[in-house]
């Protein structure tokens, strides 16, 4: 009887943090993000030194709270499930403990809490409570046209860089120190950042010819920009070309998550999980 009251507690917990679904699930994760937020929100306040001067000890004080929130809830999510071996190495359970462990190290090494920062990557469980997971078909073809193009890309990208090389040690030779050009990485560096058209402005050419050869790479640069963008639309135009296998754009997932192995993206009405096989609390 206690064995089965523990296994029952167990199960409303699990639905409570596991599931978005529920009443319970959504509320829980809407104030876990808003937690995520206030405590990114505490961390940078905490970085501008009029700010923290003045109002250190509350600041301080607020974080450590948010903190033992999420060792809880740590710890709460590797209770509720039957192997939490699983969670503890998951994705989301190394980025749980990731965005936990900074406060306290900070006791020891001073300043490395603001790593805190790292809770924003905690934010992913947004796509849970909104269920923008059914959406992935089409980011799958997305990443699947990338994949497909990788060959290309890197033959531009080695082709980009050896035009940074041979252009930077050009205008070494020509520019010289006087006009900032001291060695010839510092020129590529150069070339880089104006054939990506950022353009800083730390380091310019003085002389007429090493003007004109900095308004070619310019010119250069804005086609070179459009290269990689062709590659990959090609190949997922290909992709959708009469002829070839189709892809649902929408995959009806749901966000429960199995008590027993932690797998997620169930299918909607599903019983029983599809990599174990046991029984889903919300089927």
């Amino acid at each position: 009887m206690q064995k089965q009251q523990i296994t029952n507690w167990k199960t409303k917990l699990h639905d409570i943090i596991y599931e978005a679904d529920t009443p319970a699930g959504k509320l829980f994760d809407v104030v876990l993000l808003i937690t995520i937020i206030a405590s990114i929100v505490l961390v940078m306040l905490e970085s501008i030194k009029s700010i923290d001067a003045k109002y250190h000890n509350i600041l301080n004080i607020s974080e450590w709270i948010i903190t033992i929130l999420f060792s809880l809830e740590y710890i709460a999510r590797i209770i509720s499930v039957k192997k939490p071996i699983r969670y503890i190495f998951s994705f989301y359970g190394i980025i749980d403990l990731l965005s936990t462990i900074p406060k306290y190290i900070s006791l020891l090494l001073g300043g490395i809490h603001a790593l805190a920062a790292l809770r924003a990557l905690r934010l992913l469980r947004i796509f849970r409570i909104l269920k923008l997971a059914r959406y992935l078909g089409a980011s799958n073809m997305l990443l699947s046209a990338l994949k497909a193009s990788r060959a290309k890309i890197l033959v531009f990208l080695f082709a980009v860089l050896i035009l940074s090389i041979i252009f930077g040690t050009l205008m070494y030779l020509i520019e010289g120190e006087p006009s900032g050009f001291t060695s010839i990485p510092i020129s590529v560096y150069w070339c880089i950042v104006t054939l990506t058209t950022v353009g800083f402005g730390d380091i310019a050419p003085v002389t007429p010819i090493g003007q004109f050869i900095a308004a070619v790479i310019m010119i250069l640069g804005y086609g070179i920009i459009a290269v990689p963008t062709g590659i990959v639309s090609a190949e997922y135009t290909a992709q959708n070309k009469p002829g070839t296998p189709a892809k649902k754009d929408i995959v009806h997932l749901n966000t429960q998550s199995c008590p027993n192995c932690s797998a997620s993206k169930h299918k909607d009405n599903a019983e029983f999980c599809y990599k174990c096989g046991h029984h889903l609390h919300n089927a």
